[in-house]
Formats: structure tokens, C-alpha cells, sequence
């Protein structure tokens, strides 16, 4: 910013955005390629640790760095991206004689997606405190997809090579069993399955990946019609093959029956129908299908009166309609806003075994009360709260298995869907397959499980998360370009009667992008982590590689997991503009040789192969 002559002529809202400004402020070792620094605070205490350090704000994450060891304390340092709220309004409490005469009085509370509860402690009288709160309250919501750490690298550094399409496809062609490991007889799925590029320009789907597995005897004509019959064009397609028996695991969206349930569509019920081919032996009897709803019956009756609905098992011959009754997003969300606000406001440990200070501090909110700890009401409370969330988690674990066993032991055949068929769905047809081939508890078929069934089906990333993603037109705004099977589904800002997707206003955009936050993909790992601890030999990955990897993906570190679905991620250039993240986990457990703490010691590939 050019001298002005006097501070009566600045025009503040002229004001030089602080990330012009390419400085590091001496903390050159610690940061990142591209990482600088936009404020910083000297002298501040992290009251977790109770250790003294430089806390500073980048264009990456709040990082701590301790004045006595001169290294970075994790606990301390998050990405802003993974900040979900900050609050400044935090008082002192009383506290133990020993902090008296130490302890700073302007407090900095820091609430992680990640559960992370962090507070720092500033110098009374300076303004440090506040130039950290208004760099860490600007840049944790940036309003473009292009503000992100992802987007600061060199697009020159960039492996091109690493193209999330041609990894699909190879999936799809072991899935077909071209290369697969199981010995299968090729024919047999050559004459009734195939790929096609009908969503080659994502004008059928804008949401689900550019090839699709469909039955041989299905037309793309076919394809198109059944599509107009599903919320969101979200037709029934194939996520996984028996290599076996010829049993399939599809996935689609809510049918739009309406109330009464009397709207029907032939080439939906066609392409449904055609899910269940011939056993491979004749002996056995006709194959069955199972229609798998997971939301709540009431739910599903509810959808109806908004256009959506539930199949009838009467228009899809050999099929039972079941129901899961696993709840929605919102739900999911303040279940675990529950659990976490109740750890915070009421636990005495903090993530590294020290006291918590979230013990030792409270606010207006809940009128400084702290946990005295071991009170039976207290941990009755906790036990409802923790049973709560862990009782979601169950229906997922119970809901899969069902599904898998079908599979398995019946050679049925199986559609899923929810909703919109991106969340509940998601998570079913991800830990089914999971469960049902042992490819994917590997670290190669794990990546290939999460891009095929979470990002090139479309799972919504930046609504889950809070980020920003692009606009139809290309621009980056901070707006939601589709919006869940809530209201009118053909009146929606965000859905022609099509599904065809819309615009919203940036104003509403950032209320609904809170609303729709929910921790979809965390429950399904934590779904892994459950059969991981029940079946440690099964598993190539360890608990320590979810963790990793659930933090990469809130991070924004890297292009992977932005946007909504594949077609936002083509349109904003991300697999040529940002790193990606298998790229370094693969690489971080590289240089740890086979003693790295992501591989699971007690894997037993010959014995969970099949």
C-alpha cells in the first residue's frame, strides 16, 4: 500500500490484503513449500501443554512452534480448513495457585472438525491476540476454491501423470475381471455387463462418474429415460460384481413415486430388473434382489409427499423393498456436535494425557462451570452422549453386513440408495464392498474403494466439509450446487425437474453450507476402525492410516477430495493444479520401510484373501 500523507486519507476498505505481504517472519524452517505467514503472536502459551511458544497464522494452518525445543507441537498446530469454530469470548477460571501468577488473561479457544479442542493464551495488553482471531477468522472460510493451501503450489510440480479417471477405469477393469485376481470365467461377465461413456460429458449425470457398469442388455436410450425417473438423474448403476456368482451391488437414488407411490417408469424398471441375471448354476433358483432403503420407513413415506419416495416390490419382479432406518446428515451432524461439546465443556484429559484446558476455562455459554469430574450424573451423561453416535455407527456396521450377506451367502443381488444417494448409500456400498472383497482392506484397493465409490459417484465433499467449490459457469463462488431430497425436488434452486443443477445466492450460501456439514465420510472410517480392532489380520492398513488420512482429507492440503463430485473437479483443473494425497501417503510410508506406523503388523493376506 503507496504512502497516503495522513492516516485521515486511507481508505480502509483499501486496506492490502495480508496475504501480498511474501513474508515468513523468520519461520523459514518450519513451513511449507508455499506457506506463508499472515500474522503471528510471540510470548503465547498453549494451555493444553502449558508451554510457551510463537503461534502463527499461514496460508495453510495455525502452527505452534515452542520457544523451548524450537520445533512444532502438533497439538497445537491445525489447517484452517480443518477449524470448524473459533471463539475469543473465553474467560479465566479459577485455577490451581500455580497458574496464578503465570497465566495470561486473553484467551483464544481453537474447535477442530478433527475434535481437537485447542487454547492459547496471549500477553494482556497487545494486540496479538486480536490480529491472530481476525487472520484465523478470514482465512478459515475463504470464499473461492482457489484461496486454498491446495491451489498454492506449482501447477509445474504436479504430477500429470496422476489421473483419478484412468485409475477408475482400471478399477472398473478388474472389477470385470480383465486382470483381476480371482480366477472367473471372462465370458460370462463380458455377456452381461459393460462400460459405457454415455456420461462422457456428465449431461446424464452431473453428478456420477464419466463411465458406468451396466447391464449388457440395457440401451443408453434406456439409460436416459431411466434417469428422469431419479432424484438428482441418479440412476440405478453397478458399483461391485460378484467375480463368483454374478450377484451385483448397485447404487442409485430415491425413485420419484411420489405419495401415492403410483408413478412408475418402465426403463427404470427394466434396468432394475436386469440386476438380477441367471445364476451362473442352473441348479440354483432364480436370483433375487433386494431393494435396500436406508433411511427410516417414516422418512422414505415423508420423501413421497415431496415427489421422492420408495420402490414398490410389486413393479420389480423377484425384489423385497427393506428398510435401514439409518437417520440423515443433520442427525449424524449434531449427534457428534453433541458428543463433542459435552467432552469439551465437562473433560478433564486432554488429547496428550495433560490436563485439559478446557477444564481450567469456560464461557458465557455455559456461565464458566467446569467438570469437577466422577460425578454419576456427569458420566451418565457421557455414556448417553458416546452411546448415542456409537448407536449410528452400529446400524452402518449392521446395515453393510445385511447387505454383504446377501451377496455372499445368497447370491442376491442388491440396489441401495437413500436419498440422494451420496451419503447413506455412500457409506453401505463402500464398507459392503469392504467387507465382501478383500482387495480393498489393501492400501491400493483401499484408494481404489474411496475414488470409485466415494468421489466418482459424488459423494458432496465441499457441502460436507465447508469449502468452497465451483460454479456452473466456472467461476469459483461459495455456493452449493445441489441441495439434499429436502423440499419440492422439482422446484429446488438446485435441481430442474430433471435434476438438472441450479445457482444459489452467495448470501445463503454460507448458512446452508453449515447446515449441510456432517461427518459422513468420519463415521464410515470409524465403521473400519470397528471391524479393524474386531479382525486385525484382515486389514493390510492400520488405525494410525485412517487417522492420517481422515486429516489429509480435512486438511485442503491436497486436490483429492475438493469439490462436489468428478465433473466440479475436471472443471476447476484440480488433477493438474494441486498435489495428491495418495501420492504422499504412499511416499510417508515409503520412508518407513516396512515398520511404518500406517502398515497393520498383524496382516494375513493368505488367509483373508477370499
Amino acid at each position: 500500500m503507496e504512502a497516503s500523507g495522513s492516516w485521515d486519507a486511507i481508505d480502509w476498505n483499501q486496506i492490502e490484503d495480508p496475504r501480498s505481504r511474501r513474508s515468513s517472519q523468520g519461520m523459514e524452517e518450519f513451513l511449507l513449500e508455499d506457506e506463508e505467514v499472515y500474522a503471528q503472536g510471540h510470548g503465547v502459551v498453549l494451555l493444553n501443554t502449558d508451554e510457551a511458544g510463537i503461534v502463527s497464522v499461514t496460508n495453510f494452518r495455525l502452527l505452534f512452534v515452542s520457544q523451548a525445543t524450537k520445533s512444532i507441537i502438533e497439538l497445537g498446530t491445525i489447517p484452517l480448513s480443518t477449524i470448524e469454530k473459533l471463539n475469543d469470548d473465553v474467560k479465566l477460571q479459577s485455577l490451581p495457585r500455580q497458574y496464578d501468577k503465570k497465566q495470561p488473561r486473553e484467551l483464544l479457544q481453537v474447535i477442530g472438525k478433527d475434535m481437537r479442542v485447542i487454547v492459547f493464551a496471549f500477553r494482556p495488553r497487545t494486540k496479538q491476540k486480536n490480529e491472530v482471531f481476525d487472520a484465523l477468522r478470514r482465512y478459515t472460510k475463504p470464499s473461492q476454491l482457489w484461496e486454498l493451501y491446495a491451489f498454492s503450489c506449482d501447477p509445474s510440480t504436479v504430477d500429470k501423470k496422476s489421473d483419478p479417471k484412468m485409475r477408475l477405469m482400471k478399477e472398473y477393469h478388474r472389477l470385470l475381471s480383465e486382470g483381476s485376481e480371482f480366477e472367473v470365467e471372462k465370458y460370462y461377465f463380458r455377456n452381461n455387463w459393460r462400460l459405457t461413456t454415455v456420461n462422457s460429458s456428465y449431461s446424464l449425470c452431473s453428478t456420477y462418474p464419466s463411465q458406468l457398469i451396466v447391464p449388457k442388455s440395457i440401451s443408453d436410450e434406456d439409460l436416459w429415460q431411466a434417469s428422469t425417473f431419479r432424484a438428482g438423474r441418479r440412476l440405478p448403476i453397478i458399483s461391485w460384481c460378484n467375480p463368483v456368482s454374478g450377484a451385483v451391488l448397485a447404487r442409485s437414488s430415491q425413485p420419484l413415486v411420489g405419495l401415492m407411490m403410483n408413478f412408475r417408469n418402465n426403463a427404470d424398471e427394466k434396468l432394475v430388473s436386469a440386476l438380477c441375471t441367471q445364476n451362473v448354476d442352473a441348479n440354483l433358483p432364480p436370483r433375487k434382489l433386494y431393494i435396500v432403503d436406508a433411511r427410516p420407513r417414516a422418512n422414505a413415506l415423508a420423501n413421497g409427499a415431496k415427489g421422492g419416495g420408495s420402490e414398490s416390490s410389486s413393479n420389480y419382479p423377484k425384489s423385497e423393498v427393506l428398510f435401514l432406518g439409518i437417520q440423515n446428515i443433520h442427525t449424524m451432524r449434531d449427534s457428534l456436535s453433541r458428543l463433542r461439546d459435552y467432552v469439551d465443556a465437562h473433560g478433564s484429559i486432554s488429547s496428550n494425557g495433560s490436563s485439559s484446558a478446557v477444564s481450567l476455562v469456560g464461557d458465557r455459554r455455559n456461565r464458566g462451570s467446569t467438570w469437577g469430574g466422577g460425578s454419576l450424573n456427569s458420566m451418565t451423561q457421557f455414556s448417553s452422549m458416546l452411546g448415542e453416535w456409537l448407536n449410528h455407527i452400529q446400524n452402518i456396521l449392521v446395515g453393510a453386513s445385511w447387505i454383504a450377506a446377501q451377496i455372499a451367502q445368497e447370491s442376491a443381488s442388491v440396489l441401495v440408495h437413500c436419498s440422494d444417494g451420496w451419503d447413506r448409500t455412500t457409506q453401505l456400498i463402500a464398507l459392503a464392498c469392504l467387507l465382501l472383497d478383500p482387495y480393498y482392506r489393501t492400501f491400493d484397493g483401499f484408494q481404489a474403494l474411496v475414488e470409485k465409490d466415494w468421489l466418482a459417484f459424488g459423494h458432496p465433499f465441499a457441502e460436507r466439509l465447508g469449502i468452497p467449490t465451483v460454479s456452473e459457469n466456472g467461476g469459483s463462488q461459495y455456493e452449493l450446487l445441489r441441495q439434499p431430497s429436502v423440499g419440492n425436488l422439482t422446484s429446488s434452486p438446485s435441481r430442474g425437474s430433471l435434476g438438472t443443477p441450479g445457482s444459489s445466492s452467495n448470501t445463503s450460501v454460507q448458512s446452508q453450507t453449515s447446515n449441510n456439514s456432517s461427518p459422513i465420510l468420519l463415521q464410515w472410517l470409524d465403521c473400519i476402525a470397528q471391524l479393524l480392532r474386531l479382525y486385525p489380520a484382515a486389514f493390510q492398513f492400520s488405525s494410525k492410516f485412517l487417522v492420517d488420512f481422515m486429516d489429509c482429507v480435512l486438511s485442503c492440503r491436497f486436490g483429492n477430495f475438493l469439490c462436489n463430485s468428478e465433473r466440479e473437479r475436471e472443471q476447476s483443473g484440480i488433477t493438474s493444479s494441486c498435489h495428491c494425497m495418495w501420492t504422499y501417503l504412499a511416499d510417508l510410508r515409503a520412508s518407513g520401510g516396512s515398520f511404518h506406523e500406517h502398515i497393520n503388523p498383524f496382516y494375513d493376506r493368505e488367509r483373508w484373501r477370499s
